[in-house]
């Protein structure tokens, strides 16, 4: 049997049975894809062809597009002053904690950026699970902020690892400051058109279709930004990303769009993603001499990190709440993974931290999902 043939039929099975083991173990779904992906890749079923890793890219392209939906730019803006306060407060905390903790342990300059990534995926999972309580909807808001800002940060890392810190690191500054000035006059222009004529959205995207358009002009956005970027030679991933906030700020009237965008990502191509990651990680790299122990402290240093800076909402909605803010935001499992891959593959990060990222990120979601259960268990009430 072909090598593509036996990849097609483990990949296949991993995407089929993954949520049934993620139900079974109660955790997401994304870890059980990477482990199965390093158990299964190590038996050699799992094989790097270029068919397989040209999907990979491209579900990693939609996912930073799926996150991007996540963002409504018009909710941001509308967010009231002392709150905004706080949240930049939060994030720029999380960043002087990440300078201070590289620093220290003597970690390379990308460890700046890649520490303080917030991501509000798992993040929705939690707000299905635990409701939009106080917490669950400030964390929302916040990560929303943060992650616009961990793409922006890793966008600036990308072009300093890919150009160094000369004339063209900052001929790429300049590009993408001028980026941001056409995508805030567009904003502008877009909310004036439908402001006048609020019957372009619908036409765009109609209530009844039946022709999927509201897909169709969804991925036409996502591949416009990407050829853009790949143009002005910036992170494609950024261009990913901004493509995928016009679908809420503009098309607010498609509630289900998002979701629907995101059952096709994270049914198909993401998974894919998410398995190569796992097949490219080396079972045996376990025994690798201090791995464990690197991939523990970034783990408990990434929590420790957002737990104390949400001290800044404390008086906001309590210190409980505050403690399960900060650990809501301690496992961007899926940025995280993809950043730690996008700086190993620009030589920034060596192999041994490389995969201390991966098992940091796993051991993350592992120890975030059952503190933020035993805190927010109620307590019970005494007997009389």
């Amino acid at each position: 049997m072909s090598h593509e043939i036996i990849l097609i039929i483990t990949l296949s099975l991993i995407i089929i049975f993954s949520p049934f083991f993620a139900k079974l173990l109660k955790l997401p779904t994304t870890p059980i894809e990477i482990i199965f992906g390093a158990v299964l890749g190590y038996a050699g079923l799992l094989e790097h062809i270029e068919l397989f890793e040209l999907v990979a890219e491209f579900g990693f392209l939609y996912l930073m597009f799926i996150a991007g939906t996540e963002v409504n730019l018009k909710k941001v803006l509308e967010i009231d002053k002392t709150t905004l306060r706080r949240i930049l407060l939060y994030i720029a905390l999380l960043y002087l904690f990440s300078v201070a903790f590289s620093l220290y342990f003597s970690l390379g300059n990308i460890f700046m950026v890649l520490l303080p990534l917030i991501s509000v995926g798992l993040i929705a999972k939690l707000a299905k699970e635990y409701g939009q309580t106080p917490w669950v909807s400030l964390s929302m808001t916040a990560g929303g902020i943060g992650e616009v800002v961990s793409i922006a940060g890793i966008t600036l890392a990308s072009a300093a690892l890919e150009h160094g810190t000369g004339s063209e690191f900052f001929e790429i500054i300049a590009i993408l400051a001028l980026f941001l000035l056409f995508l805030l006059i567009l904003f502008r222009a877009l909310q004036l058109l439908f402001w006048w004529f609020p019957e372009t959205s619908t036409l765009l995207m109609p209530h009844s279709d039946n022709q999927e358009q509201d897909i169709r002009l969804s991925i036409g956005i996502f591949f416009l930004l990407i050829a853009m970027m790949i143009y002005l030679d910036l992170e494609v991933a950024f261009g990913a990303f901004i493509a995928g906030m016009f679908i809420p700020t503009f098309f607010e009237h498609k509630h289900e769009l998002p979701e629907k965008l995101s059952s096709f990502g994270f049914g198909f191509v993401v998974p894919i993603f998410f398995v190569y990651i796992g097949s490219s990680f080396k079972l045996d790299a376990i025994l690798m001499d201090g791995l464990l122990l690197k991939a523990s402290l970034i783990a408990l240093g990434m929590i420790a990190m957002r737990v104390i800076s949400a001290g800044v909402f404390a008086k906001t909605i309590g210190h409980r709440n505050a403690i399960l803010l900060g650990l809501s935001h301690g496992m961007p499992l899926t940025l995280l993974i993809a950043m730690a891959t996008l700086a190993y593959h620009a030589n920034s990060i060596d192999q041994l931290h490389y995969y201390a990222f991966i098992l940091a990120a796993l051991f993350q979601v592992i120890v975030v999902m059952i503190a933020i259960k035993l805190i927010n268990k109620e307590p019970k009430p005494l007997k009389e």
